[in-house]
């Protein structure tokens, strides 16, 4: 049997138009499973691109965190070198406060039995002295007296106190005073007013300005004053009480040889 050409290509087209289908049929069932598998495989891949791009963050992150630490640390080491150097000099320091309080102590002890001294001085230089505020003054020293028994004063307080009795003593030799008291006349209390110009005049006038004296350290007595002296010592009154400007004043003054 004889076929014409166009029938054979025909024949041939249908054939191979079967068998490309049948080919991409084919095809199609072995590419699938590679696709999908590339798929899970691109979309595992972007899973671990992610954990990785969360590690290196995480990395990052506890990097920096180590180098804050580490500066810390260095900050720290200097800081702790200086405390070192400051713990070291306090306990120099210390050593040398237990040296001095040691040194206190045996001063102390020596201390108190010269204050103990410069009362009895004092009192006995009161006593030798012109009789100017008796009172005022033997109750200082009778102070003096009980604070040295007394536990709750320090010395450093004790001694201060003895020399400011000694600096109210100096200070009597430097200034003009007027006060009042009552005076043994002859047997008789008198209301006078006692002049005392620091320890070279101390003399007395009557309120009524009726009779005046001075005192006689080489006696130890009064010595009773003419009417010439009447207005001095009530002048020397008048300026000892701020009544009255300074101004020159005769008093009798002992003769030194």
């Amino acid at each position: 049997m004889k076929f014409s050409k166009t029938f054979t290509l025909s024949v041939v087209a249908a054939a191979f138009s079967v068998a490309s289908m049948t080919g991409s049929a084919q095809e199609d069932g072995y590419l699938k499973p590679a696709i999908d598998s590339a798929k899970q495989i691109n979309e595992s891949a972007a899973m671990s691109q992610e954990k990785v791009n969360a590690y290196s963050e995480q990395a990052d992150s506890k990097l920096q965190t180590f180098k804050t630490i580490n500066k810390e640390i260095d900050g720290l080491r200097v800081y702790n070198t200086q405390l070192e150097k400051q713990i070291a000099n306090q306990v120099e320091e210390m050593a040398a406060l237990n040296e001095s309080i040691d040194e206190v102590s045996v001063i102390e002890r020596q201390i108190t039995p010269l204050m103990i001294r410069m009362i009895d001085g004092l009192e006995q230089f009161v006593q030798l002295d012109v009789p100017f505020l008796p009172d005022e003054r033997s109750e200082r020293i009778e102070n003096l007296r009980d604070m040295m028994d007394r536990a709750d004063v320090s010395a450093s307080e004790k001694f201060r106190r003895v020399m400011e009795a000694y600096q109210v003593e100096m200070d009597y030799g430097r200034s003009m005073e007027a006060y009042s008291g009552i005076l043994d006349l002859n047997g008789q209390e008198r209301d006078v007013d006692f002049l005392r110009v620091g320890r070279t005049v101390l003399a007395y006038q009557t309120r009524d300005a009726s009779e005046q004296g001075v005192w006689n350290q080489d006696t130890k007595t009064w010595e009773l004053l003419d009417s010439s002296y009447r207005t001095q010592i009530t002048n020397g009154l008048r300026m000892a009480k701020k009544q009255k400007a300074p101004d020159l004043l005769m008093l009798p003054v002992k003769k030194t040889n």
